[in-house]
């Protein structure tokens, strides 16, 4: 009852026929595939700038030396 059989798809596809009729089918398939492919290059174009990683790295960077250099302080006060 999950799996859409060739029985179902046929019943579709009539719906479809019905309410649109024929000479519409054509053009929502078609605004279907452009906005597919725009959703498509817009995944795309975003990308990551190297730039950003390096400045996060950056942080991570100072954060781990001054947590580090924190726990070196609260070492030598409880000695």
């Amino acid at each position: 009852m999950g799996e859409m059989s060739l029985v179902h798809w046929l019943i579709v596809i009539g719906i479809f026929l019905i309410f649109f009729g024929p000479q519409k089918l054509p053009q929502l398939g078609q605004s279907l595939g452009k906005a597919i492919r725009g959703f498509k290059e817009a995944m795309n174009e975003i990308e990551v700038d190297p730039k950003d990683i390096k400045d996060h790295e950056k942080i991570q960077s100072t954060a781990e030396t001054k947590k580090s250099e924190s726990v070196k302080e609260t070492d030598k006060t409880k000695s």
